[in-house]
């Protein structure tokens, strides 16, 4: 692959806003192979991430190799954490990409202090960890082997193929330490894929990996979102996709309705202007009190999904599946939500006193 790059040895004030400071760790990197699109290499100072105090998440630890997606889902929620960066939610989200290169040896030091208490760390809970620029980086290869090293159990949730080069070494850790592995897929339809999540693979590639996963002998919770209204939520949509889940051999599923956050609102309004001006003034009167859908179609919703699962054969979520004190409950858009079986460690570790608290990178 033939990398144009620029290397910065001192400290830069014309760099990514926020990275400058980071004198002689920087570099920016465009390639043919990723046209219109800019990773800036950094050297994080820390790469476990506390999930902040009150969320739902059943975990209080991430790692999030990168910054920004090239999947260019115009629905995701992490759009605003661009922001933090003086970089727009929009067009610098999926072309804008922070690689944090030294990752997984910055994690190994942090999970390996006698201090850390071996708990659940949740990768692609913010961007995707098996985004295209995964094939070029090769961070998760060490990611893996820094948790599954020490005893840390972890999960996994992605769009991206790219997983399928670590089965062997998921395979090996799931060995060592418990592993979820958790795949997102909303719909089959190739055509609204195309302009819903441009950089992502195709639905098809996507039940191939779920096929896949599941023959290396790991478990894959599948999370049917974002289910959209009017787009992707009907009785006969939703009983396609499950089946062809079922056949892949999914071991959850669940069915997660559209959020939308400030950031990723605008975005998608901006799509649905474009692609369905029909359904501007729906989607309006749904999203009138916030980010969430009225709670009575979450519970319709999330009723159905459970149904059209059961008449598939598919299994149900993993309120059992994780030890401890927080509930294996609640995702972005319904705080009720559980988390497809599989997605998930089967269990984890008590917490002990963890690392010290992450800066921004």
């Amino acid at each position: 692959m033939r990398w144009q790059d620029q290397e910065l040895a001192t400290e830069d004030p014309g760099a990514l806003p926020g990275l400058g400071r980071l004198a002689g760790l920087v570099r920016s990197v465009r390639t043919p192979e990723f046209a219109g699109v800019t990773f800036h290499e950094v050297h994080a100072k820390s790469a476990l991430n506390r999930v902040p105090g009150g969320s739902p998440m059943p975990f209080s630890w991430t790692v999030n190799p990168y910054r920004g997606c090239t999947h260019g889902c115009v629905y995701c929620f992490a759009r605003k954490s661009h922001t933090y960066l003086e970089l727009d939610a929009g067009h610098d989200f999926d072309t804008q990409i922070v690689v944090k290169s030294n990752v997984g040896s910055v994690l190994r030091k942090e999970v390996s202090s006698p201090r850390w208490g071996r708990e659940h760390v949740a990768m692609g809970t913010n961007t995707d960890p098996y985004q295209r620029a995964e094939g070029r980086y090769r961070l998760m290869p060490e990611i893996i082997g820094a948790l599954s090293d020490t005893g840390t159990p972890f999960s996994i949730l992605t769009k991206g193929t790219v997983l399928a080069r670590d089965l062997p070494l998921l395979t090996e850790a799931a060995q060592r330490v418990p592993v979820g592995i958790g795949v997102s897929l909303a719909l089959l339809d190739p055509e609204l894929q195309a302009t819903l999540e441009p950089g992502t693979p195709a639905p098809k590639a996507r039940l191939e990996l779920v096929r896949r996963i599941r023959e290396a002998g790991l478990p894959c919770g599948v999370f049917v979102a974002p289910i959209l209204p009017y787009l992707t939520d009907s009785s006969e949509q939703l009983h396609d996709l499950l089946r062809h889940l079922a056949d892949a051999g999914a071991t959850g599923v669940t069915g997660i309705p559209l959020h939308l956050r400030p950031g990723a609102r605008e975005w998608f309004f901006g799509w649905l202007r474009r692609t369905r001006p029909d359904l501007v003034g729906h989607y309006e009167t749904l999203y009138a009190r916030g980010a969430n859908l009225p709670a009575e179609y979450r519970a319709e919703l999330s009723d159905r999904v459970r149904r059209i699962s059961a008449e598939v054969g598919i299994g149900a979520g993993a309120d059992g599946q994780l030890a401890g004190r927080k509930p294996v409950r609640g995702v972005p858009g319904d705080r009720a939500a559980s988390f497809p079986a599989g997605s998930l460690p089967a269990r984890a570790l008590p917490a002990e006193t963890a690392v010290a608290a992450p800066t921004l990178f």
